[in-house]
């Protein structure tokens, strides 16, 4: 039977891809000397929040998620990222392969929302693995599962998250609104004359601030 490590080394930007995406360095080691012919991995990614500490300019932004600080006890629980799946090829002792990750600007989608809110710092990933292993043995090629125990832990740097957006969209935001909304914010930038998007909505906060 095998016996499978898993372990992330490192993480960088994936400037060449469709879309936004970063992608993962993985380590796979397997310490009982059985011959891999193939993994079909899959990975599930997740964010455990709850193990980083926060600075108030994030809580503030956090708080839709999470609620005010003094909730954290009970509201900071590992949250979903994405899915990975992933075809490693035959080796003996260990391999590396890239695994890629979706990258989403949608600021509907919460782990966006969390990622966006931080400053700097560490995100704190649980990679939990599983599939299937198709093992060399005496009377053949043999399948055996990618036991539930496997996972990893990964410090990714936020830049590297941020790298990834900005080769698509550099210091840039998306938000999804109704469509009439969308044609009174284009009135509104037409009657006033403003040039662009940003100077429109500049306006309405400023507006939003004036006392009565």
């Amino acid at each position: 039977m095998t016996d499978l490590e898993f372990s992330v080394i490192e993480s960088r930007a994936d400037r060449y891809a469709a879309s936004p995406s970063l992608v993962l360095r993985l380590r796979i080691l397997e310490k009982s000397g059985a011959k891999v012919d193939a993994i079909a991995l899959r990975a599930q990614i997740r964010i455990a929040v709850q193990r980083r500490r926060y600075a108030p300019d994030e809580s503030s932004l956090l708080e839709e998620l999470f609620g005010t600080p003094d909730r954290y006890g009970e509201t900071l629980k590992p949250m979903l990222w994405t899915h990975a799946a992933q075809i490693v090829t035959a080796f003996e002792n260990a391999t590396e392969i890239d695994v890629t990750i979706p990258c989403s600007y949608d600021f509907e989608v919460a782990a966006h929302k969390y990622l966006a809110s931080l400053k700097n710092g560490i995100v704190p990933l649980e990679l939990l693995f599983s599939g299937m292993v198709f093992v060399e043995g005496p009377n053949g090629i043999a399948p055996e599962f990618v036991p539930w125990s496997c996972e990893a832990r990964y410090g990714l740097p936020l830049q590297v998250w941020r790298d990834a957006l900005d080769a698509h969209f550099p210091n840039s935001a998306w938000i999804r609104v109704h469509r009439d909304t969308f044609d009174e914010l284009r009135r509104f930038k037409t009657a006033t004359g403003l040039p662009t998007w940003d100077a429109a909505l500049e306006r309405l906060c400023a507006l939003a601030k004036v006392k009565p």
